[in-house]
This record gives C-alpha cells, structure tokens and sequence, in this order.
C-alpha cells in the first residue's frame, strides 16, 4: 500500500532506511535498503536520515519503495500524488510507470485526478457511491462513457479547451450514502432517469472490453 500523505504514512521516529526494510523483517527475509532506495530514484545516502529531513517527493519515493520491498504483485496507491507540488507529481508518475514496467506488477490506482489516471492506467473503473457503474480500457472510457455519471465526471475535469468555462453540474442533490437504493444510485442526478431507474437496479451491460450499469446509457457517436 502507498498512502496519499507520506509524512503521515513514514513513522516519524525511525530512520527511512529502517523503513523501507520493514517488510522484509517482518517476513523473515533479508535485504539491502541502498538497492530499494536506487530502485526508486533516491540517494542512498538518505538512508540515515528521518522523514522531517526530507521532501514530500523524496518522503513518497521511500514510501514506494517500501512497497515493492517484497516484489508484490499488487500495489495499491490511494492517491498518492494528492499532497505533491505539480512538478513532483509527474517525477512520481514516471516512477510508477518505471517501477510496473521493471518489475511486472499491478498497480490499483485510487484518485479524483482524472489527468493523472489518463497517463497511468490501462483500465478504468468509475464507482459512485461506493459502487462501481463503468469499467472498461482507459482511452474508450475517456472518448466515448456510456454512463451518465462517467459523462458528468469528465466534463467537469478541466482542459485547455475549456479555459475560463464552468461546467454545468448535475441536477439534484448527491444522496445520503446510507441510503438503501432500490433502483439506480444516480437517478436523482441523471438526466436521462425514466421510471424504470426509480424501480430497478440497473444489470450489468457489456460492449465489447467494457461494462456499465445503467438502463439508458449515453449515446455514442
């Protein structure tokens, strides 16, 4: 697991080289932190350092590391460029892009970023409401969503063609999530709800590589 704030994630009292080993301890295995620490871009000589006495990137690149200690073949990030300057955020972009090419492994990557999903992802699941309503390859999700809330999501992202624009948002209110849904979680906010929406949870649909749940999807062109 890599965690959105790294300061948070590292313990504050132990040296980072310590850190980055800890997996290997605690499986009775054996390594060398100055390798970990070169896999990830860094310096060895960080190693005798604490969190506080490095950056947000370097104090990420170590939770990363730590990571991929072990050689898993799935490591979740849970946004974990959100509390990064722009500039860093692509430097560890690159990183998890070079570490999934190197060491075969998958990345779950959870974010609202949608710019930086579109660089790292093969596939895309989108939930809302604690529920996923499309999955499918990344570049098909992005040029044609069949759900509605998909639609809504990436027009609100931001874009150089839609500089100084608002988008308009989706109408109704988002539903307290400890609601029991008995027809579509987005029905309320959808503005193609018919009866049919109000009355029954929407089956999965598939279209070729990808998937959504909804009884009235959005056209594609």
């Amino acid at each position: 697991m890599v965690w959105q704030d790294p300061y948070a994630s590292l313990n504050p009292k132990w040296r980072v080289g310590r850190s980055v080993l800890e997996p290997m301890l605690l499986s009775g295995k054996r390594g060398a932190a100055d390798k970990i620490f070169e896999e990830v871009g860094l310096d060895p000589r960080f190693i005798d350092r604490f969190p506080h006495q490095l950056s947000g990137g370097q104090r990420q690149r170590v939770a990363i590391g730590r990571a991929l200690a072990l050689k898993p073949p799935l490591v979740i990030c849970d946004e974990p460029t959100a509390a990064l300057d722009l500039s860093i955020r692509a430097q560890i972009l690159n990183l998890l892009k070079d570490v999934q090419k190197a060491n075969g492994c998958s990345f779950l990557y959870i974010s609202h970023d949608l710019t930086t999903v579109r660089f790292l992802a093969d596939r895309v699941a989108v939930m809302y409401l604690g529920r996923v309503v499309e999955e499918g390859p990344t570049e098909e999700i992005f040029q044609s969503p069949r759900h509605p809330y998909t639609a809504a999501l990436l027009e609100s992202a931001p874009s150089l063609d839609k500089l100084m624009q608002l988008p308009e948002p989706p109408i109704g209110e988002v539903p307290d999530p400890k609601t029991r849904f008995v027809g579509c979680r987005f029905e309320g906010r959808c503005p193609n709800a018919q009866d049919k929406c109000f009355s029954n949870d929407p089956d999965r649909s598939v279209d070729g590589p990808r998937s959504y749940f909804c009884h009235f999807p959005v056209k594609t062109s």
